[in-house]
């Protein structure tokens, strides 16, 4: 068998190390005689790994005990409309920062339920830098503060968050989730889809400061109220149980193969800075972020030559790098460089890109 190096920016490769227990697992879950896609969520088996990835989530990312982590359906997206319905219930105001494509979305899905504000954005400059914040500009009665911590297009990410005061800050963390400690008591919510960096498509991650939770808007669809899914331990309805089976593989693997979220930190920094190296020094491609915005999950870049560029995505496809074509909006390449990269698969990336650039000088 031969895999290939996957860059795609969602649905990502998962770890290997992952794969192989689910696929060991896949028949005979522990014993069980079913596979975790065939029992009932309802049943004492699944009960155990909703506990264990319960407790796993708390335990990696260092989650209080006076938040909620919920396990949703409907994409992050879905949460562009839960987030204001459920938080945005006292003065109807929230203030947004946009800086690329899915902050964007939030913000004009929240603004059909109340007063959003627009307090700063990027688009000007196509969202290659996280935008400058005026603190004059944050309004003190706002119900929440939102943010996209990591753009996933664009290739940038928050190296400092905002003070909001007293203000909730909420952010969509789905390209970025466990990628690098975060203090969690930053924020009143955060909130991700799975398929970047924790599971495969159909789970999405709610962390919610309970004092937020139990006053939604009036008319609030009971599938998304914060409150119902907690009180409920998100089992509501059916949940999606085999990405949360997934997901508690891959905590698994990061608390004991990688060794927490501090030695993830470390090893995607090492990848991402043999990535951005040969960037800066390159004469043939050119990054796209700003350096003081670059994200460490997603690398954009360019040859400044859109059949050049189609030329560098076929051939390095046919190389074993493959997913490696950019967003419409920014064009050119894009390396989505998730947990479950190797460095020699960014290594050896860039050994491509410096053959292919001497061949096309």
């Amino acid at each position: 068998m031969s895999r290939v190096y996957n860059f795609s920016a969602g649905p990502s490769m998962l770890p290997e190390p992952v794969l192989a227990k689910a696929s060991a697992e896949m028949l005979d879950y522990q014993g069980s005689g079913q596979s975790v896609m065939e029992m009932s969520h309802r049943s004492k088996v699944f009960e155990g790994i909703y506990q264990e990835a319960q407790t796993l989530w708390r335990n990696v990312m260092g989650i209080p005990d006076n938040y909620k982590v919920l396990f949703l359906q409907g994409g992050a997206s879905t949460q562009f409309a839960a987030v204001p319905m459920n938080l945005m219930t006292k003065s109807r105001k929230a203030d947004y920062v946009l800086s690329g494509q899915f902050s964007t979305k939030a913000y004009k899905e929240a603004a059909r339920y109340g007063d959003c504000k627009v307090v700063a954005s990027s688009k000007d400059d196509n969202f290659s830098h996280i935008p400058a914040l005026d603190p004059q500009e944050f309004r003190p009665d706002a119900d929440y503060f939102h943010i996209c911590l990591n753009n996933t297009i664009y290739g940038t990410v928050w190296h400092q968050l905002p003070d909001t005061g007293s203000v909730p800050l909420v952010a969509d963390i789905s390209s970025c989730i466990l990628s690098k400690p975060l203090d969690v008591t930053k924020f009143g919510l955060l909130y991700a889809g799975a398929q970047k960096n924790v599971a495969p498509a159909g789970l999405t991650i709610v962390i919610v400061r309970e004092d937020l939770l139990g006053e939604p808007l009036e008319g609030t669809p009971t599938m998304l109220n914060y409150q119902v899914m907690a009180d409920k331990d998100s089992m509501y309805n059916t949940p999606p149980c085999w990405p949360i089976y997934m997901c508690k593989l891959v905590l698994e693997w990061i608390q004991n193969d990688i060794g927490g979220l501090e030695k993830m930190e470390e090893r995607n920094v090492r990848k991402a800075q043999v990535l951005y190296d040969f960037l800066d020094q390159s004469t043939l491609f050119q990054g796209c972020a700003q350096k003081d915005s670059r994200s460490l999950m997603n690398v954009t870049f360019v040859t400044g030559d859109k059949d050049l560029d189609a030329k560098f995505v076929k051939e390095s496809a046919a190389a074993g790098f493959v997913n490696l074509k950019g967003h419409r909006s920014v064009g050119g390449m894009r390396a989505s460089i998730y947990n479950a990269m190797p460095e020699e698969g960014v290594v050896k990336l860039v050994e491509f890109m410096k053959k292919f650039e001497l061949e096309n000088k």
